[in-house]
């Protein structure tokens, strides 16, 4: 009888061990897996991309903006909860007549709202994406 008590009891503290780590796995995955990409037009033909993701306890954003011709300037900053975190100018290479910006951040606590702003001064045209995550 002792026997069976206790081969029950070592069943359930198995199956109740793989239920505990099926249940905190998904959550682990989930949280590696968090990228946010939002997409947009510009105030001309352009379009952009702005992506973040979390990289090491900071930050990972990268900012593109497609224009579809080459060798045309643009100045871009980068904001991160309002303030600048990159500013600088950026040049449309070949083949696609596009070019990106990546950059690293701090991640403050809750949540991050990041911006990505282009402005070609040639033109006027304007790029401004923003996303939260």
């Amino acid at each position: 009888m002792i026997g069976n008590v206790r081969r029950h009891a070592i069943r359930w503290f198995v199956i109740a061990l793989i239920g505990a780590s099926l249940v905190s796995f998904p959550a682990t995955v989930a949280a590696k897996g968090t990228e946010v990409i939002r997409t947009g037009s510009c105030t001309g033909a352009s379009d952009w991309k702005l992506k973040a993701k979390p990289d090491n306890g900071r930050l990972e954003v990268e900012f593109e903006v497609d224009q579809n011709v080459n060798n045309k300037t643009w100045n871009v900053k980068l904001k991160h909860n309002g303030n600048v975190f990159w500013q600088g100018q950026r040049t449309t290479q070949a083949p696609s007549g596009s070019f990106s910006v990546t950059r690293r951040t701090a991640n403050a606590a809750g949540t991050d709202t990041i911006v990505g702003r282009a402005v070609n001064p040639a033109t006027g045209e304007v790029c401004k994406g923003s996303l939260s995550i």
